[in-house]
């Protein structure tokens, strides 16, 4: 029996890299998907092919183009000759008070976080409708539980995200198919570029555990969704948060 197969959308970068080092290190053939940052998926996919047991290719595609979510898919498909676990992680954000959101803005922030969704999993299901088995791990966010001032697009989509996930768990289960979400909480990544130290600390405060979370603290909840070890779990939701939202 060969290695399992997982996409991770957005894996070139913050939680879908830690989550792609991390699916590589139990062995499975990893497909890193990136939009823009090419240097450093490829530079992900060398490390991953000569530290991991399984294998590790890159490929460039926007999710919220179902086109190219399909090519991609038919790529990993001929490459590793199935699919058994998807992570829905690329995702983008943009702060602005509502009244200021353009529509285009809106749109551009449904397509990606929501539409993304839905395209994957959409055009992954009848691998694993097939042979009855599989596992979805769609990235929501702590704002898409509580909402988040000056985020509302944001808040709004990865909310969807969420009750994307409980129905679709609902429709699966009869094909062994399992899917869950994670909602991370205050994660060190480059979303917080733009606060500066203060913010930081002022977050680590209102954190209970005192610190911000890893994208490898992230990572451990997918991998732990997508494993054996909760084959019984389906249509819920993880947040590791550090205890920010209780």
């Amino acid at each position: 029996m060969g290695n399992k197969t997982v996409i991770i959308t957005g894996a070139s970068r913050g939680i879908g890299k830690s989550a792609a080092e991390l699916f590589g290190r139990r062995g499975f053939n990893v497909l890193v998907n990136y939009r823009h940052s090419e240097e450093e998926a490829i530079k992900l996919v060398n490390d991953l092919n000569n530290q991991g047991s399984g294998l590790a290719t890159a490929y460039q595609a926007d999710v919220a183009d179902r086109i190219q979510v399909d090519r991609m898919v038919q790529f990993c498909l001929q490459k590793f000759g199935g699919i058994d676990v998807i992570v829905n992680n690329a995702g983008i954000t943009r702060q602005n008070l509502f009244t200021d959101i353009l529509p285009s803005e809106w749109d551009e922030v449904m397509d990606v976080n929501l539409k993304g969704v839905f395209n994957c999993c959409q055009s992954v299901l009848p691998c694993m409708m097939e042979k009855k088995s599989g596992s979805i791990v769609n990235v929501s966010s702590i704002w898409g539980l509580t909402g988040a001032s000056c985020e509302v697009h944001y808040s709004a989509a990865k909310a969807a995200v969420i009750g994307l996930t409980k129905a679709l768990a609902k429709e699966l289960g009869s094909y062994n198919i399992k899917v869950n979400c994670v909602c991370p909480g205050v994660i060190n990544t480059d979303m917080l570029n733009e606060l500066n130290r203060q913010d930081i600390e002022e977050l680590e405060k209102a954190t209970p555990l005192m610190r911000l979370g890893t994208p490898q603290d992230v990572a451990h909840c997918i991998y732990f969704l997508a494993s054996p070890e909760a084959s019984f779990i389906t249509g819920q939701v993880l947040s590791p948060n550090g205890g920010f939202v209780i």
